[in-house]
């Protein structure tokens, strides 16, 4: 049975506190609860961590989410313990999303690493942009492997960060073993997990991506076709109109013309 938490995140987090924490101060061992406030540590140490009658190993690049007024129990392999740290307080109220207690990130510790670090950073000065931080930092952890999104979010941690490279650079030359170097896997593991994922090889998601960022570009501004081609990483106009009439069945023009007759005025 997985141990897993709730979360409500329709809006963002009230930050209390967020930090880097040292762990093991008076001994290999420690307990506490904080009564109203959720806990997220990332560990940069060897450990366990116990509540609930459950046992979790710790180890560098994992993730924890302690509900409020939780007894816990840390055990240290070293001390003193270095791990970063948010307080915070969850006002929402929609959808729950079902969350791993205990997570690896894996490839996605340092990008996470560097949100908490953010958030620490401006807690004591611009807590709206702590908040802000801190709710990225959860809605990516619903996205890890083993949490369970209602919305499909891709499970491998490899596969989302193939899926950001291609999002932040679908204007540029893509090509399979940049985005494969990108997400830390090879060649043929990348072309597998897109297969898996979304039925489509690399080259085919990257060009169903190029044509939805273009469809809206099309519809919603009024940006020149030739703008637009170059934009989304088809600067050659005879190209992008075959594409498009092959991903959105009707030619740029029409699918303007089309779509804006259709928006709501």
């Amino acid at each position: 049975m997985t141990h897993s938490v709730e979360l409500a995140l329709d809006l963002p987090p009230h930050v209390e506190n967020a930090g880097v924490g040292i762990h093991g101060h008076t001994g290999p061992h420690d307990v506490f609860r904080l009564p109203r406030l959720w806990q997220l540590h990332l560990y940069g140490y060897s450990g366990a961590l116990e509540f609930d009658g459950f046992r979790h190993p710790i180890r560098p690049g994992h993730l924890s989410l302690v509900p409020p007024d939780t007894e816990v129990h840390f055990h240290y392999d070293a001390t003193p313990s270095e791990h970063l740290y948010a307080h915070f307080r969850l006002p929402g109220a929609g959808e729950l999303r079902r969350v791993p207690v205990m997570q690896d990130a894996g490839v996605d510790a340092s990008v996470l690493g560097g949100l908490l670090r953010q958030t620490v950073a401006a807690a004591a000065q611009s807590p709206a942009r702590a908040s802000a931080e801190l709710w990225t930092v959860l809605w990516r952890m619903t996205g890890l492997t083993g949490s369970s999104d209602t919305h499909g979010t891709s499970r491998h941690p490899a596969l989302r960060t193939a899926k950001a490279h291609i999002e932040e650079h679908l204007a540029d030359p893509l090509d399979i073993p940049e985005i494969a170097r990108a997400a830390g896997i090879s060649h043929t593991h990348l072309t597998r997990l897109f297969r898996a994922d979304t039925g489509l090889t690399v080259v085919g998601y990257i060009r169903h991506r190029r044509m939805e960022r273009a469809r809206h570009l099309l519809i919603a501004s009024t940006l020149a076709i030739p703008a637009i081609a170059a934009t989304v990483g088809i600067p050659d106009l005879q190209a992008f109109n075959k594409t498009c009439r092959r991903e959105l069945g009707a030619s740029p023009r029409t699918v303007r013309r089309t779509g804006q007759a259709e928006r709501p005025r």
